[in-house]
Parts: C-alpha cells; sequence; structure tokens
C-alpha cells in the first residue's frame, strides 16, 4: 500500500478541533485540493462560523445545491439559531438520514449525533454515530458515553482511537475528557494533556477551560479563576467559560450572579440555567408553603 502523502487539511482540521475557530477561518485558503478535501474544508470553515455564533452567515451561503454534508451543516446552524428552528432542523436530518444514497455520509451521520446530543437523546444520537468510521465520530461517541455515564463503554471507543493514532488531537482530548469522567488519579494526567495543548498551540478557550475544570477538581480554584477569566477574555458569551467561572466563583465564595446573567441571556438552554430556575423554583414553592 503507497504511503498517504501530507494531509492538505490538518492545520485547518486542528484549528478547529482545538477551538481556534477564527484561525481555522482564515486559515482556510488551501491550494490544489481535490473535490472531497474541498467539501470537507467548507464543512470545517462552517462549523467554525457556527461554533462562533454565526449562524445566519452558514444558512445563507449554504444553497440547495450544496452537497449531503454542507446541508447537514447548515441544518446544524438552523438548529442552533433559534429554538422555532428544532422541529424543521430534526425532520430535516431525519428526511437525509433516511435516503438511502446518501444516509451513511460521515458529517451527516455526526452533525446528527451533534443534534440530538443537544437534545439529551443520547439513544438516538448514538443510533447515527456509533459505527464510527471518522476520528470525530469516535470522539463524539466518547463525549456521549460519558454523558450517559458509561465510561466503560467510552474507554472502548478510546482505544479504537489510540489504536488509529494515539498522538491525533481528537485522541488526546478524548482521553482528557474520559480521564475527568473517571476522575481520582487521572485528573492530573487530564491536566498534562490540556498543558501539553497549551505549549504546542494557540491558547483557546477549550484549553483553558479544560485546565480549569482539571484544577477546580484538585480543589485550585484560584489557578482556575485566573485561567477562567483568561478564557472570557477571548470569548465574554462563551457558555463553558461562563458556566465554570459561576461553579468556581461559588467555591471561591465570590459573587456569581454576573456570570448567571450573562449565561442566561446568551445561552438560555443552558444546563446550569435551566437548574438554577428550577432551583429558585423549588425555593418559592417553599416559601409559599411556610408562608
Amino acid at each position: 500500500m503507497a504511503a498517504a502523502g501530507p494531509d492538505p487539511l490538518f492545520g485547518l482540521r486542528n484549528n478547529f478541533y482545538i477551538g481556534a475557530y477564527q484561525a481555522a477561518i482564515n486559515n482556510s485558503d488551501v491550494p490544489n485540493l481535490s473535490q472531497d478535501d474541498a467539501v470537507e474544508r467548507d464543512t470545517l470553515v462552517y462549523r467554525s462560523y457556527i461554533a462562533l455564533g454565526s449562524y445566519q452567515l452558514v444558512i445563507n451561503e449554504i444553497d440547495a445545491s450544496a452537497p449531503t454534508p454542507l446541508q447537514a451543516v447548515k441544518l446544524l446552524a438552523l438548529y442552533l439559531a433559534s429554538p422555532d428552528n428544532k422541529e424543521t432542523a430534526i425532520a430535516g436530518l431525519h428526511e437525509l438520514l433516511g435516503d438511502p444514497a446518501i444516509g451513511s455520509n460521515p458529517i451527516l451521520r455526526l452533525i446528527a449525533g451533534i443534534v440530538f446530543t443537544h437534545e439529551q437523546d443520547y439513544n438516538e444520537a448514538l443510533k447515527h454515530t456509533n459505527a464510527g468510521g471518522t476520528m470525530e465520530l469516535h470522539a463524539l461517541n466518547v463525549q456521549i458515553l460519558i454523558k450517559m455515564h458509561r465510561s466503560d463503554y467510552a474507554e472502548k471507543q478510546l482505544r479504537i482511537m489510540q489504536q488509529v493514532d494515539e498522538d491525533h488531537t481528537l485522541t488526546q482530548l478524548a482521553n482528557a475528557w474520559l480521564n475527568l469522567a473517571v476522575g481520582g488519579s487521572k485528573i492530573q494526567e487530564a491536566y498534562l494533556i490540556f498543558q501539553d495543548f497549551s505549549e504546542k498551540y494557540q491558547m483557546t478557550s477549550l484549553i483553558l477551560n479544560g485546565k480549569a475544570v482539571c484544577c477546580m477538581h484538585m480543589g485550585n480554584f484560584d489557578e482556575a479563576e485566573t485561567l477562567l477569566l483568561e478564557a472570557l477574555n477571548k470569548d465574554a458569551k462563551d457558555p463553558e467559560t461562563l458556566a465554570n467561572l459561576i461553579v468556581c466563583s461559588l467555591h471561591l465564595g465570590k459573587p456569581s450572579a454576573r456570570y448567571l446573567n450573562q449565561l442566561k441571556l446568551s445561552h438560555p438552554d443552558h444546563t446550569l440555567v435551566k437548574r438554577a430556575a428550577s432551583a429558585e423554583e423549588s425555593f418559592d414553592r417553599a416559601v409559599q408553603t411556610v408562608a
């Protein structure tokens, strides 16, 4: 078997994986791409715009003649743009997935997995992602299985990734996620992975949050706060940064209301916002009962 040549999309892909979305967009003009590589490049660029919150740009630019992976990315943008679009986007996904000619497309299955994970319908997500086939699908499987509290199955997915490429950025990230889920002595290993990323790549909110979560698990809340404030400087609306700052502030005995208000405004569907609302309702009911 002939050795594969250099991967023209390696840098772009890596920027996307570590959360350097603007860098991915800025460095997307890669010459002499094959047709398949050009489609993959476009999906990564549009997913970067989605990660930056530019949903409407993606919806406007991808037309009905675009290939299946781009149609799937457009549906992801539609889904995230507004709660009113969710049913339409999910129906569109089911229609594409039900077409035997395109239903097994890896990007389509990945987007389906992402959307159903957002819906917290993990069994439906795994129905489309479980077969794997790409590093991103395996990495998403790890995330889904961790959310389902099945670290044992997540570890099996990680082993598959390690057999394919132990040094791959997604393999390292999946390893860190699993270490965080397992806890204990594994937290230090997760921290070292994020530390290695911070030395090799540009510092992103994703890397800073990863390090901060490890610090919080280890009880180092002051260091976690420093990392999270640096992440907030990079993106003041990043939901994970705001959520982690709320938790960190509570542990430090500092006010967290402003971060919670920011999270409510920018991401009203975030789990932490829903939990806070539920707690407030329970408190109000308890007060009324006493009154």
